[in-house]
């Protein structure tokens, strides 16, 4: 194992136990490490925002960065459990295949899924991945993800009606951001479209997206177009139950 890794989860661990902030000398001491050694570690844990340095003391101690993965990561485990009864009612109602995604990198991994009822449907699986940009859960997601994430997309044409340039990319996560919901216009696959909103957790951040996917031939622009208040009015109740009020935490 690494031991500059393991080093710098002993000085981060070490500091989120602390009661008051630490000094280089009392990190050392504790963790038996050299000062020199120390003091790069915790310039490394600066750099990435999970530590700060006191200006006036000379002392450490964590950034709330932690409590911030952390309150996204049981957000997620809750999703799923809490998501359930609204995918169903989704289903229902639509009568098309449902999906819930979560971000993975620039990929949309599928947690969850609800087949369709009927004999041609989209086809997908829990742990499947697509490129997010061109299916609608992760292109719901990519709309509130951090502009550095969206702008380091590499853009590859899987049908002629995928986004292949980053200005309209850009455009079309502006739009999503304006209506509240994402669509995949056979994107990834040309037979296949979707419907997606994202959903938000009770930081205001992003933690999946749900939504519907079928053939072509069934969901036209106009049966999408009546299925978005569905889907939007489910994404928001999942969100409430998480916790979420107010307005998404803006796009950095």
């Amino acid at each position: 194992m690494n031991n500059t890794f393991v080093n710098g989860l002993a000085v981060l661990e070490t500091l989120a136990l602390a009661e008051r902030p630490r000094g280089v000398t009392e990190l050392a001491d504790e963790l038996g490490l050299a000062k020199s050694q120390v003091h790069r570690l915790l310039q490394t844990l600066i750099e990435r925002g999970y530590v700060r340095q006191d200006p006036d003391t000379g002392r450490y101690s964590c950034t709330l960065k932690m409590w911030e993965y952390g309150g996204l990561v049981a957000d997620r485990i809750d999703v799923r459990h809490i998501a359930g009864p609204h995918l169903q009612k989704l289903a229902e109602s639509t009568s098309e295949t449902v999906h819930m995604s979560v971000l993975d990198g620039f990929e949309a991994l599928y947690i969850e899924k609800i087949d369709s009822p009927q004999p041609v449907r989209a086809y997908s699986r829990i742990g499947g991945r697509a490129p997010a940009y061109a299916v609608a859960t992760g292109k719901a997601q990519l709309a509130y993800s951090p502009t550095k994430l969206v702008e380091s997309i590499k853009l590859e044409r899987h049908t002629p009606r995928t986004i292949a340039t980053l200005d309209d990319l850009r455009r079309e996560l502006e739009r999503i951001r304006e209506q509240g919901y994402a669509v995949n216009r056979g994107e990834w696959n040309a037979s296949v479209c979707g419907l997606a909103v994202p959903i938000f957790g009770s930081n205001r951040r992003l933690v999946a997206a749900i939504g519907i996917s079928g053939p072509l031939e069934r969901l036209s622009p106009g049966v999408l177009r009546d299925f978005a208040p569905v889907v939007v009015d489910i994404g928001r109740a999942v969100s409430r139950e998480l916790g979420f009020h107010g307005q998404p935490a803006p796009v950095e």
